[in-house]
């Protein structure tokens, strides 16, 4: 099913699976109690996991998120998403994807689903259990992605990376306790312990050095100017002075600060861009400083798979389907299309002169070029010899209808997930005759 998603990426079933026969299978499977939502996900995540085998450490980018879906009657079994007052409906998610030292996305390896209750909780977070919040959803992702490494990957170093939304007692003292390596986003001015008595994160990083500098290009945004920033590092290894509001117990987390800042190129209407990283990752050099930055800057990898597997190629928020657990396996089928796809993308992007056999097979190298043969122009010539990976992610974007023209950029996913249906059956079909002729 997730082959046949890939030849036509769709987000309701009916516009993947036209025939009638393949309809309703997929009807079937889904609709399935049989069918458990939650060994798709392992399935998949223990397939991400032996991906990354190879690797000595992967980073993953673990966030939350939501898919709104039609439910104008309140009739199906979902939950509340967005805000209260605008009564969207949907489910919530929260996912765990593994990135390459290089960049490169190499699968999902957790997911975590749930339906966010009608109404909201009156009583305060903080006087609520961790297993009552919408944190235990962090944890419980957290604990999934390291097990599966564990099993299917055990020589894998795991680097968690997380966003502000991460920056809690809670999630900090459970990643602490982990084995694995771990980067989070700080979003509070906390406390820290110092000989003196306590000062505040910023204050303490104020007093210490630039370590390291180097240029960003920023590009152009709504209240953001074109320019290439220019970014001073400081760190500092401190003791965080954490609380749990709930029992007004503290205690002392050791974890070294990362704080990047714009410094002399900041245009007088904007803030300077900044990020203020906690991790338990030893830094000693600016250089150990950097990859601290490289690899939290990978987290935006999974903000490109939401887009693609929500609204973009896989549009999976277009779905019609009824059922919570229905919608959560078809989702999590078009989870791995979308994963694919960025895959392609940033193996295009990142190591663009490794043959094209690292990602795709050989059918479907045989199908891209005999495709691209069709529609090259006069004065281009493609070869029957083996294509870059970045060769063949331009001529699967271009069967896509990729031009370069409007953005002038890299082929996106929009392009490369078009590009993929053509080339998807043309692969099928000459793997069968391949087969025919085996048999004669």
């Amino acid at each position: 099913m997730a082959a046949t998603a890939l030849t036509r990426p769709r987000g309701r079933v009916s516009d993947v699976f036209v025939e009638v026969a393949e309809r309703e299978g997929a009807y079937d499977f889904l609709e399935n109690a049989a069918v458990d939502a939650d060994a798709l996900v392992s399935s998949m995540g223990e397939a991400s996991a032996r991906r990354c085998s190879e690797e000595p450490y992967v980073f993953v980018a673990v966030d939350g998120s939501s898919l709104t879906l039609a439910d104008h009657a309140h009739s199906k079994d979902f939950g509340s998403v967005g805000t209260y007052q605008m009564g969207g409906s949907g489910l919530k998610v929260m996912t765990a994807l593994a990135v390459s030292s290089t960049g490169v996305p190499m699968g999902c390896c957790a997911m975590r689903w749930w339906s966010r209750a009608r109404e909201p909780n009156t009583k305060p977070s903080y006087l609520r259990a961790t297993r009552d919040k919408e944190t235990q959803y962090w944890l419980d992702t957290i604990d999934d992605s390291a097990s599966r490494f564990a099993l299917c990957a055990p020589s894998t170093r795991v680097w968690f990376q997380l966003d502000r939304e991460a920056d809690s007692w809670a999630l900090l003292g459970h990643l602490s306790a982990s084995e694995s390596l771990f980067t989070v986003r700080s979003s509070w001015d906390r406390r820290v312990r110092t000989a003196r008595g306590q000062s505040y994160l910023r204050t303490h990083l104020l007093r210490q050095r630039v370590s390291g500098t180097y240029s960003l290009a920023v590009s152009e945004g709504p209240y953001r100017r074109e320019r290439i920033a220019r970014m001073n590092i400081r760190t500092a290894v401190v003791t965080l002075d954490l609380r749990d509001k709930k029992t007004e117990r503290r205690w002392p987390l050791r974890v070294t600060a990362v704080w990047v800042r714009e410094s002399g190129t900041t245009p007088a209407s904007e803030k300077p861009i900044e990020w203020l990283l906690l991790t338990n990752c030893r830094v000693e050099t600016s250089d150990d400083a950097e990859r601290v930055v490289y690899g939290y800057a990978q987290r935006w990898r999974i903000e490109d798979f939401h887009k693609t597997w929500k609204s973009g190629v896989c549009d999976v928020e277009a779905t019609q389907l009824r059922a919570r657990a229905h919608v959560i396996k078809w989702a999590t089928l078009l989870a791995s299309v979308a994963t694919r796809i960025e895959r392609l993308k940033y193996l295009a992007r990142e190591t663009p002169d490794a043959p094209a056999s690292i990602e795709l097979s050989p059918a479907e190298i045989e199908a891209t070029i005999l495709l691209k043969q069709r529609q090259k122009k006069r004065t281009e010539i493609v070869p029957d010899t083996m294509p870059t990976i970045a060769q063949a992610t331009l001529w699967i974007a271009q069967l896509g209808g990729y031009t370069g023209k409007s953005s002038g950029g890299p082929p996106g996913s929009i392009t490369i997930g078009r590009g993929m249906q053509d080339v998807q059956v043309a692969a099928s079909v000459i793997e069968a005759l391949k087969i025919r002729r085996k048999k004669r």
